[in-house]
């Protein structure tokens, strides 16, 4: 059963109305959450979180006190979120990926002052059973491989795989892997070698502009996709 919540005084202090609330989860007192967000079963989230506008958390998530999500955040199910993550707005995390928020954990030892962050900026996705160690940054529209562990900070729109985590080329607004080009066409330059890349469904281009720091040229980094 999913329950149309209009979010009385007793289950969060600040929140929209027309928020989603599957009976099963839990919304802590103090918890902030925005407008037209889904929250599915088993899920907690805690006093202190704070959820932008149209976001999405699947079955048995969980949002500590602290963490923040933008707008348009889609959670897939059994994500955990610890204190010291933010996430920016169109993330997509994929089911059962983690992020961790201390190095050296140890059960006999208290370490809860010395949790680190993790940022993932804007249109990043995260895939399914992926890793990202803590102290990281991932950069805007960066695509993270199913089952990849990140160890380091990430630039904006690379595609990182692999056991630790390599970047092995790039991604695209539309999560396609680029295209090299060159002015008769495709072309086989690759990272580092700087060169214009083309998006395969979309044709934006994009162009390194000098080893590791990709942008679109077709269309502002703070414009929105064209719906459709």
């Amino acid at each position: 059963m999913l329950v149309v919540s209009f979010w009385p005084t007793s289950r969060a202090r600040k929140a929209e109305p027309l928020s989603l609330i599957h009976e099963t989860a839990c919304i802590d007192e103090g918890a902030v959450l925005g407008a037209n967000t889904r929250i599915w079963h088993f899920s907690h989230v805690y006093a202190g979180a704070r959820i932008g506008a149209d976001c999405s958390l699947g079955q048995n998530c969980m949002v500590a006190d602290g963490v923040v999500l933008g707008n348009k955040v889609k959670v897939q199910n059994n994500v955990s979120l610890y204190s010291g993550v933010t996430i920016e707005d169109e993330v997509f995390l994929g089911p059962s990926c983690v992020l961790t928020n201390i190095k050296n954990p140890r059960a006999a030892i208290s370490r809860r002052d010395q949790y680190e962050r993790i940022l993932i900026r804007r249109g990043a996705t995260v895939g399914a059973n992926a890793t990202i160690l803590c102290g990281v940054t991932i950069g805007r529209h960066a695509f993270i491989a199913a089952g990849a562990v990140v160890t380091h900070n990430v630039p904006d729109y690379a595609l990182i795989v692999g056991v630790p985590g390599k970047q092995e080329g790039w991604v695209g607004r539309h999560g396609h892997p680029l295209q090299a080009l060159d002015e008769d066409g495709p072309a086989r330059h690759s990272l580092g070698e700087g060169g214009v890349f083309r998006c395969v469904e979309s044709g934006l281009r994009y162009r390194e502009m000098e080893p590791g720091r990709l942008r679109c040229i077709d269309l502002d980094e703070d414009a929105p996709l064209k719906a459709g």
